[in-house]
């Protein structure tokens, strides 16, 4: 009978590869990422693209590997829920120049202010684009990646939120059994919410991803679309011990979810609106970068342009003290803090 024990448990041990082990290699695999295309007039019409093909090799030169594309799929779908010919063209053509970089693509259905004023109309258009997008997409390489929702939140609750993600993955296990699918909690995927989230045991191809903007009155100030005291409420500064280790220490916590729920991360979102007093908002991202590496999370930074932006499209260039704040280093694991 010990023996028998004994046998079973290692083969439990071999079927079941340590969270570290994950963890590194979703790492490894992922690394540094950014955010893209999300508000690009493309995909109202190809020839007005703000981004251009050639941006892709420029992201992978500039030290990332990964991009994760914005997807408002909504807006392109009939009342019967078909995705438009044109808006599915323009997407092959995103994933198949973004591989052909040597960048790895994670799909994010991003339609998070629907779903949030609906969750049965949310429900109907998710699986309805996930049944179009997933069987498209099955002889797609391994370093495409598909994530079911963007911060779910307001009526796609919890409860409701991991009712939906089963039904989804579901679809999408039909025609890729073995894909990478990153999914996060509700609450706009807080980590706060993570204990909150449900999925399934026997599924070792999930990846799960938390959204850091903390502190919102810092990383948010000036934003036009933040609540009234933090729009109008600049200077807010970032930096001091306190603040450092408020931030580790959440870091933490999501490690501990990770380690104690055999699930790598991915920090799917994190930035500071540029109104951020510039020397704080650069502390800020690199103590967020650190973190995140220190405890094997691959990343992906909000966002590539914009009001967030890494990157000037109209001067084809970098922004330089940006840049080097999420990529300056060539250690994964350098930098004080963390």
């Amino acid at each position: 009978m010990r023996r028998a024990f004994l046998t079973m448990l290692a083969l439990l041990c071999v079927a079941l590869p340590a969270p570290r082990a994950r963890a590194d290699e979703a790492f490894a695999r992922l690394g540094r990422g950014v955010n893209i295309l999300g508000y690009d007039p493309m995909w109202n019409d190809p020839a007005q693209a703000r981004f251009r093909p050639p941006l892709y090799r420029t992201i992978r030169d500039g030290g990332f590997r990964t991009v994760r594309v914005n997807l408002q799929a909504f807006a392109h779908m009939d009342a019967d829920n078909r995705l438009d010919p044109t808006w599915l063209r323009t997407l092959d053509a995103v994933v198949a120049q973004a591989t052909a970089a040597g960048l790895n693509v994670i799909l994010d259905e991003h339609d998070f202010h629907p779903c949030a004023a609906d969750a049965a109309v949310c429900r109907a258009r998710l699986l309805a684009f996930w049944n179009q997008v997933a069987p498209r997409y099955r002889q797609a390489p391994s370093s495409v990646l598909f994530e079911i929702l963007n911060e779910p939140s307001g009526q796609m609750t919890s409860e409701a939120w991991n009712a939906l993600l089963r039904d989804a993955l579901a679809i999408i296990r039909r025609d890729n059994p073995t894909r990478t699918v990153v999914i996060g909690p509700a609450s706009s995927n807080a980590y706060t919410a993570l204990d909150r989230l449900s999925l399934p045991d026997d599924d070792p191809h999930l990846l799960v991803t938390v959204h850091y903007y903390n502190p919102f009155r810092f990383t948010h100030q000036g934003a036009s679309w933040a609540p009234a005291d933090i729009r109008d409420h600049t200077g807010v500064h970032w930096g001091s011990t306190a603040d450092r280790a408020k931030l580790y220490h959440e870091f933490d916590r999501i490690a501990a979810w990770a380690q104690a729920h055999h699930r790598p991360v991915l920090l799917g979102e994190f930035g500071a609106y540029e109104q951020a007093p510039a020397d704080d908002r650069l502390a800020w991202t690199v103590a967020v970068v650190n973190a995140a590496e220190k405890r094997h999370f691959a990343w992906a930074y909000w966002e590539f342009e914009g009001s967030f932006g890494a990157y000037d499209i109209d001067r084809g260039q970098w922004n330089a003290p940006l840049h080097h704040a999420l990529v300056g280093s060539d250690s994964a694991y350098a930098g004080a803090g963390g």
